[in-house]
């Protein structure tokens, strides 16, 4: 049963005209266990939340974000890759609040921690963002660019959930973008977290679904418009 909230979300649907897709932070620093946050879990012994994150990101998140970074790239659809990361080797440029994660993680531009996963790489072309804070929109310039290829619509990837991917997504819907968090291509350190986020998501800032249903939408309204 829905609680009375839900009576108060603004509904929109995708369109590939309009919808852009958000690759968010699918870099070494936050999703390799072979470096970064990897290796950080590890030598502090968390080897519980390693072995979630990787395999979330591993089996789900880097499968479906391929998927739908293929499928936009086919339709000619807007991709924007978002990473983060200090700019300066001595991280004075990011907030104190995530500084030390960051020299923790060794993100730092230059190193092999702050570039993007091979396997979901951005093409030449395609648009690629850095944030030294955790949400995209406050340091990066991203919603003038997406107001000027008239993006409406966003369909959040990436990691994690509960921190920048789910601080981009409610900035997002903040300045008047409909926003998709998808289920199975986002992903955090527990299972807790991402239902809670998902849960909270719900209620006003936007909608939660599947890779095969934001491909589904997208392929059913351009049938319907052609």
């Amino acid at each position: 049963m829905s609680d009375y909230i839900s009576e108060f979300s603004t509904s929109f649907h995708l369109s590939l005209t309009t919808t852009a897709l958000l690759v968010i932070d699918l870099q070494y620093a936050t999703g390799s266990e072979k470096h970064g946050l990897g290796l950080l879990l590890k030598k502090q012994g968390r080897f519980e939340e390693a072995n979630y994150r990787f395999s979330r990101i591993n089996n789900y998140v880097l499968p479906n974000s391929k998927k739908l970074i293929d499928f936009f790239r086919k339709a000619g659809s807007t991709i924007i890759y978002i990473t983060y990361g200090a700019e300066q080797e001595d991280c004075s440029d990011v907030p104190l609040h995530i500084r030390g994660i960051v020299r923790g993680t060794k993100n730092i531009k230059g190193n092999i921690e702050h570039e993007i996963i091979d396997t979901i790489s951005p093409l030449d072309s395609e648009m690629v963002l850095n944030k030294v804070t955790m949400g995209a929109f406050s340091s990066t310039g991203l919603e003038a660019r997406l107001r000027s290829k008239g993006i409406t619509e966003i369909v959040t990837v990436g990691v994690s959930t509960n921190n920048c991917v789910g601080m981009t997504a409610m900035e997002a819907s903040d300045r008047g973008f409909g926003v998709v968090l998808v289920s199975d291509a986002t992903g955090t350190c527990d299972d807790e977290a991402q239902v809670s986020f998902e849960t909270m998501f719900l209620r006003l800032w936007g909608r939660v679904i599947n890779t095969n249903d934001v491909i589904k939408e997208l392929v059913n309204r351009k049938q319907k418009i052609a």
